[in-house]
Parts: C-alpha cells; structure tokens; sequence
C-alpha cells in the first residue's frame, strides 16, 4: 500500500528513488544499528505502539524509523527543523516504506508547528525527539494526551536542557531518556560527527579556505571540542569562549586562545556558537565584528545567533548564495550570516556521517526498548541508559571495524577488584 499524498507533507514525491538510494547507502555504514534491526524483526519490541519521531528527517534518521517500523512500531516522523529536511528521503519513506512523514526543506515556521501537530495527531504512545518540541508541546498545550504516553527518548543536549527544566519544577509527566547522555553518543557524535559536519557545511555555504583565518569557538563542550579540532587541523587559528571555568582551562591547556566574546569579536573572521544557550552570539558583538566576518550556529535552535537583533541595525539582506546571505549594516559594514543562524551542519550540508549516526541510533533505538519493556516501573524523571548498553555498543562497533582488543585475566580482573593488595602488602 502507498500512503496518500493526504496523509503525509512533502516536496516531491518524485524524489523518491534518490532517496531510496541514499538511505541504503547510509544503512551500509551503519552495521551496530543494522543488528539491532535484525533482532528487533525477530522479538517484535514495539509491536502495535504508536510512536511519534521528530527528528531531522535525513538518510541516516530515516534508517532509524525503519527500524523502529521493523520492530513492530505504528511509526511516523516530522522533522525537527525547518532547513534540515532532506526532501529526497521524506519522498522514499512515504513510497518505499509507508511511513507518513511531515516535513520539507524551507518549510516556514507556521508549517512547521503544524508538522508537530500532526505528530500530536498520531495520538503517540512513545516518543523519539530531537530538540524536545513534541514533550514540549504536550506538557504546555495538550496534556490530554499524557495518559497515554510511555516514555520518550532525546537526542540532543538542547533537548535535554529542557527535560532537566521540567524535572527539577516537578512538571515531566512521564519517563525520558537523555540518549546525549551516553558516552557513545557524546563523545563520538558530538565530536567526531559534529566537528567534522559543522566544517563541512561552513565550506559549502562558502567555499572558503580556513586555514590561516581566525576561527572562533564558542562553547567547549563536546561539540565544540570537535568543531575547534578540525578548524585547528585545517590551519585556523582558533579562538575559544567559555563561561565555564573548567572548560575554558581544559582549551587552553590544548592550545587554544581563551578570551571574552567582545575580545575576540574585534579579531575573528569565523563565528560558531554551539552551546545551546540564546544570544550567545549578541547584536553588539556583530557590530564590533570586521568587515566580512562570518558568523554561524552548529545548536539546535535558531536563538545562539540574535540575527532577528542583528537584522533592526541592517539596511539591506544580499542572499550571495544558497545558505549564504549578506547583512549590510547601518554602521558601513557587512556581515555575512550562514543558514539564517539555523544549523550548519544539516541546513548547508548532510549532517554527521552514517558511522556516527550508527551508534547515535543505537543508542535511540536500544533506549526506546528500555523505556517500553519497563511500562509501569519507573518514575517520571530523565534517564541514561546503563554504562553496560555503552559497552555493547562500543563493541559491536569494534567488530564492524575489524578490530579485536584484549580482556582481563582472571588475575587481573581479581587485582582490580581487591583492596587488601598494595605496596605494604
């Protein structure tokens, strides 16, 4: 059966084929989730349940809803951002796996929020999100349908800020998952995949040469620390700004200037924010900036960059080139904005690549099972999953990889565990 065109909101169904093509050529590069698929057509984990995902609807997350889909779920997905949508995979999965899907690149903001809706629509039982809009959503305007609902899981540290802010005033509803909270996930997605992705789209909205400009940091979490380690590979001179004490030392022990934002406002030729805060990219640190500097955002959220403040100091807006646009400021300079201050990484270019997205899913998809097998047994708080599903992660990765490593002797294992043995001893 092919799904209506009625039942779904996307660009072109006629783009179905090239997205069939690129959903399969990122599953080839995602063994660990591909495994977890197989078990889940045999054990059927979701059979019947209603899951609602919003998410960045691209070749990789598509293969994740398949999986969910496979394991039994009454799947469909809106995205999560507006710019992010690839319009080719939302045509396969409506054609090619009947899965409904809301969602196409460029879509304005009110058609957005109605995208959610129809998520809400599907009266879900449980929740994939990104960015935490759906729980959001349901926790301020339709707590009727809270009853119903099992558990979510996040995927990003975005969402999860909001998740924490609804625990700690007593309001989340039901069980949630931080899947950003688990190592396999923020230390190889927001590094490897974050770093890597944010460049990418910063040099295709551009086409410029790094190497030799001043690149500005701000925020050194896990993504940031990605982001600034391949701008310095690059040749950048890369600048960081902190607020927290201890990231800001760990960056300058790796080598990184440290300074304020109106400091390094004067000097940088390319701005990122990727902290997950608002304005941290502020009007008055645009209009310090030199003429033709740029400035961008690797966070969830359009709010790190105030291009809404920056556009009631600008005369005219010259879009240059797709995801490119040039503000001409009233004090005579211009300063160019990338993907409209939305995310980089998915608005200018594809996202993380499928190998790191393999073990994000993992995560997701083992962390939906967790959620949904313990109906009725937890609280409503946010949860991470056991270091133990890290393991199994990490080593099916390994195994994918060809790479085989040691394990403890039983003497080893013994020594570790004992607190009678030492120098005295």
């Amino acid at each position: 059966m092919t799904l209506t065109m009625e039942k779904c909101d996307i660009k072109d169904i006629n783009l179905a084929e090239q997205g069939k093509k690129n959903i399969e050529w990122a599953y080839k590069d995602m063994p660990v989730l591909a495994s977890i698929k197989e078990r889940f057509k045999r054990e059927q984990p979701f059979k019947g349940i209603r899951v609602s995902s919003c998410v960045h609807v691209t070749k990789e997350t598509a293969n994740l809803v398949i999986t969910m889909k496979e394991g039994g779920a009454d799947a469909i997905l809106v995205a999560s951002n507006p710019l992010t949508t690839q319009d080719d995979v939302a045509a396969a999965l409506v054609k090619y796996w009947n899965i409904p899907v809301y969602g196409y690149s460029g879509e304005d903001r009110e058609t957005y929020k109605s995208h959610v809706e129809a998520a809400l629509n599907h009266n879900p039982q449980f929740i994939i999100d990104d960015g935490c809009d759906i729980v959001a959503t349901i926790h301020s305007k339709r707590p009727d349908l809270i009853p119903n609902i099992i558990g979510s899981c996040e995927e990003t540290t975005t969402g999860i800020i909001r998740l924490q802010a609804l625990e700690k005033e007593g309001k989340l509803q039901f069980p949630a998952l931080g899947v950003n909270n688990s190592l396999t996930k923020y230390m190889y997605d927001n590094r490897y995949g974050t770093g890597q992705s944010a460049i990418d789209g910063i040099i295709r909205a551009t086409n410029i040469l790094l190497a030799g400009k001043t690149f500005v940091v701000c925020g050194y979490g896990w993504c940031g620390k990605g982001v600034a380690m391949r701008a310095k590979g690059l040749g950048a001179n890369v600048i960081v700004i902190e607020v927290d004490p201890l990231k800001a030392l760990e960056a300058a022990m790796e080598g990184y200037r440290v300074m304020k934002i109106s400091e390094a406002a004067k000097i940088g030729d390319i701005f990122i924010s990727i902290t997950g805060d608002i304005n941290v990219i502020d009007v008055q640190d645009m209009l310090n900036m030199k003429n033709g500097a740029m400035v961008c955002n690797a966070g969830h959220f359009d709010v790190e960059v105030n291009v809404n403040g920056l556009k009631k100091e600008t005369i005219e807006i010259k879009e240059i080139r797709p995801y490119l646009d040039e503000y001409v400021l009233n004090n005579g300079k211009s300063i160019f904005v990338l993907a409209e201050g939305r995310l980089v990484n998915l608005s200018a270019a594809e996202g993380h690549p499928a190998s790191v997205m393999d073990m994000s899913f993992a995560n997701q998809a083992l962390g939906a099972e967790f959620i949904i097998k313990n109906k009725g047994r937890l609280e409503n708080k946010l949860y991470t999953l056991p270091k133990s599903t890290d393991y199994e992660i990490a080593t099916l990765k390994l195994k994918s990889m060809g790479i085989e490593i040691d394990s403890l002797t039983d003497e080893q294992a013994n020594y570790l565990n004992s607190w009678s043995t030492g120098t005295a001893s």
